[in-house]
């Protein structure tokens, strides 16, 4: 991720089965949250401290995330530390310098709030000779390219697009003989991937199926507002028969205006995926969700670190949040 994390992103986030997450945590997590930076008291050699710096613990997503990562990461050895910067750039690079600097932790696993404002951790962690896995791109912190001991994670955001795109447009395909038009829903100007996603949706979808137009656009922000824009815009366009729905919010409130003007909805298609909307996928009123997988994501993350607590001077990698085409019977 370029930006610490977007709407769309953020719903993904939300949206996770708790019990992908919660499955992990019950590898071993007492559930216990200890302070910045404080030592875990295991009087263990062999074990490691994982320190892991979410957005904020406030986000239920983030919650999830640190109460799955105290699991797995247990499994795998470490003992977790849970730092919660509550959004706040600074706190967040003030407490992990404060781990890093103090030898209270081993490895790090940062989502950075503001990556710009966390380049000085890098040289700090990699002249301690301590591994970390932050969020983004070497470029986002300043850097050119790879460097050694720092690994980054990012969401492919043309990858999605791309899924979006040409599933959308195979549902023109099967259910509207390759004709429809099309609401689209984008997400607001400022977010993280926007250009990317919408472009690779909006490409995708006119190779897939030619003669599908896009005809209205709304943005998306919550489910009421998403519902009551649709609503508006199907009122100009009575005959839309297929909508992208950007993420679970998007989606969901397309849903819920294509049934209060009593309408069908053949085509839904969005990134996402909470418990609602892959419910709508099974019932049919969702045609695909474009699903990022976050424990699969957090199993990748700590494995890299461990794999470079062994040479913390080996150039880091570039990681791929995994991402997962949903559809009815898959």
């Amino acid at each position: 991720m370029q930006h610490p994390i977007s709407k769309r992103s953020r719903a993904a986030l939300a949206a996770l089965a708790v019990g992908s997450l919660m499955t992990l945590a019950a590898c071993g997590s007492d559930g216990t949250q200890p302070a910045a930076g404080a030592d875990t008291g295991s009087g263990s050699d062999s074990s490691k401290t994982l320190v892991f710096s979410p957005l904020a613990l406030k986000i239920p997503a983030m919650q999830q995330l640190s109460e799955g990562i105290k699991g797995y990461g247990k499994s795998q050895g470490y003992d977790v530390v849970v730092q919660d910067p509550n959004l706040d750039p600074q706190k967040q690079v003030t407490d992990l310098q404060t781990a890093i600097s103090t030898g209270k932790a081993d490895a790090v696993w940062a989502i950075m709030v503001a990556p710009e404002a966390a380049a000085s951790l890098i040289p700090l962690a990699q002249d301690k000779g301590i591994p970390m896995v932050v969020n983004g791109t070497p470029e986002a912190y300043g850097l050119d390219g790879m460097q050694p001991g720092v690994s980054f994670a990012t969401i492919d955001y043309s990858a999605e697009g791309e899924a979006a795109g040409t599933e959308l447009g195979n549902c023109i395909n099967e259910q509207l003989d390759g004709k429809a038009k099309v609401l689209f829903e984008e997400s607001a100007a400022g977010t993280a991937g926007k250009a990317e996603y919408e472009g690779a949706v909006k490409k995708f979808l006119a190779q897939t199926a030619p003669d599908a137009t896009i005809v209205a656009t709304t943005q998306v922000s919550d489910r009421q507002t998403a519902q009551t824009d649709v609503g508006s815009a199907l009122q100009g366009n009575p005959d839309v028969t297929a909508v992208f729905g950007q993420n679970d919010e998007g989606a969901l409130g397309a849903i819920g205006a294509f049934k209060a003007a009593g309408k069908e909805l053949p085509c839904l298609v969005e990134t996402g995926g909470n418990e609602e909307s892959l419910a709508a996928v099974k019932s049919g009123d969702i045609y695909a969700v474009i699903a990022l997988q976050f424990a699969d994501d957090m199993t990748q993350n700590v494995d890299t670190l461990t794999k470079m607590l062994k040479d913390p001077t080996a150039e880091g990698e570039q990681l791929v949040t995994p991402q997962k085409v949903i559809k009815a019977g898959s």
